[in-house]
């Protein structure tokens, strides 16, 4: 059986809804004068907690579907990743509404109904 092959599990990353942020987009371009503002959610959690929580939500354990490779790992790649986004909430009203476990949900929904459409390989 084919594995799922990924660099550094450990990194951390500000998973934010995609979606959410075109809005925050919006919102800058509304006001009176160009300010630089970080669009973020303001939690981090790392890839294998992504990868967890996705393998949990089609029911299988992920440490069987999923093997590092070293050729993946970017040596360069920062290890954390966070953005703090009280200065776009000041400016803008915005804040991110999505957590974290929904954006996981939403990306495996648009996957599975993609993956279920005629001509795609459908997954066991």
């Amino acid at each position: 059986m084919d594995k799922l092959r990924l660099g550094n599990l450990a990194v951390e990353r500000d998973w934010g809804w995609a979606p959410e942020y075109v809005e925050a987009v919006w919102r800058m371009l509304q006001t009176p004068s160009p300010t630089d503002l970080i669009i973020a959610t303001g939690q981090t959690h790392s890839l294998s907690a992504m990868v967890e929580q996705a393998f949990a939500l089609v029911g299988l354990d992920w440490r069987q579907h999923v093997e590092t490779s070293e050729s993946l790992i970017r040596r360069t790649d920062l290890s954390r990743s966070a953005g703090n986004p009280a200065r776009i909430h000041e400016v803008t009203g915005w804040k991110a509404e999505i957590q974290f476990s929904d954006v996981i949900r939403e990306m495996m929904t648009a996957k599975k109904a993609e993956m279920a459409t005629p001509g795609n390989r459908v997954a066991p």
